[in-house]
């Protein structure tokens, strides 16, 4: 069956049990798994890209058919789907195992192909298109995260937040949570500061910035450094990006202790992990420990607060930082010899 998405939420509360999700809004799509599936399967929740999926199909099957009438509700979520598994996926539809509920998501499939005319044609299961966005829903989605953050900006400057981020749900929200983050403590934003907060090249090179100072890459470090003249207000971003991408480690690191298997650690992270972040967010968890983390977390606070106090020195603050941090790696490699 076929179903708009305005008319998904209807649908999902209908006795179905397998959806495809498909279409260029990746952003959308990821919002609609977090707000309406995941919240009913906290914890039975598999993940599995395609390929995955083809190379280990015994578990797979297994999973899927080999299981009792009285376990609780499963969630399966599977990425980037092609037609490569389109016979898997007909297959489990067709013998509608009890207490499973599956999501392809897809990105644009062609009107010939295999597995979105299954979808369509069939009464077990549903699909759903994503297109992109208008500037129209991209302006009532940031006039509610606003309203939600008591926050007051004027119409030309949330058009104008929405051309800087290419009208682009994903960049739009990050730009979002970045300008509420800045107003913590302040009552408004003009243009110029806006413009110079939203700025989607400098920020891609802050957030590999930290990337690559919390994987003790000392070159990709120093590059990045030398390569940029971060201002005032990127000092106080650096920090906030720090502090968040190390809660995350920290959480991970608490279960890679655990369960002692990095892969296993990464391919079950909630939220889910897009595939370009993988690698390097598993270099930092197998380059620090939980202490390790705990402490670079407490420094960070640190600094942040010495940003506050020093503004205007903020930026030599934040950077003999993270120079700080090369030299103690340096120090560390020459301590091994």
């Amino acid at each position: 069956m076929i179903a708009k998405f305005t008319s998904f939420k209807q649908k999902f509360d209908e006795k179905i049990n397998f959806f495809l999700l498909y279409g260029e809004n990746e952003a959308l799509i990821e919002e609609v798994i977090e707000k309406l599936f995941k919240l009913n399967f906290s914890n039975n929740i598999f993940r599995y890209d395609e390929g995955e999926l083809l190379e280990g199909i015994d578990g797979f099957n297994n999973l899927v058919f080999n299981r009792s009438l009285f376990e609780e509700n499963q969630l399966i979520i599977i990425y980037r789907a092609t037609d490569k598994i389109f016979g898997i996926i007909s297959k489990i539809i067709d013998q509608k195992p009890s207490n499973l509920k599956i999501i392809i998501k897809s990105e644009i499939l062609e009107k010939k192909s295999k597995l979105r005319n299954f979808f369509e044609k069939s009464k077990e299961a549903l699909i759903i298109p994503f297109y992109e966005d208008n500037k129209q829903s991209l302006y009532f989605l940031a006039e509610n995260f606003l309203k939600e953050k008591n926050i007051s900006i004027s119409p030309q400057k949330i058009n104008f937040i929405i051309e800087k981020t290419n009208a682009k749900r994903k960049f739009l929200k990050n730009e979002l949570e970045k300008i509420s983050n800045y107003l913590v403590g302040k009552k408004e934003i003009d243009f110029e500061k806006l413009s110079k907060l939203i700025n989607p090249n400098e920020n891609h090179n802050i957030i590999e910035l930290v990337d690559q100072c919390l994987s003790k890459n000392i070159k990709g470090t120093i590059q990045i450094l030398n390569e940029n003249n971060f201002s005032q207000d990127d000092s106080v971003l650096i920090t906030r990006i720090f502090l968040k991408k190390l809660k995350k480690l920290l959480h991970l690191s608490k279960i890679f202790e655990k369960n002692k298997n990095i892969d296993e650690t990464i391919f079950n992270a909630r939220p889910p992990i897009f595939w370009k972040e993988k690698e390097i967010i598993k270099q930092q968890l197998l380059k620090q420990n939980k202490l390790e983390i705990n402490k670079f977390i407490v420094e960070v606070n640190k600094i942040e607060l010495q940003i506050k106090k020093n503004y205007n020195n903020s930026v030599r603050i934040i950077l003999d930082f993270i120079l700080s941090k090369c030299q103690k790696v340096i120090n560390s490699n020459f301590s091994r010899y």
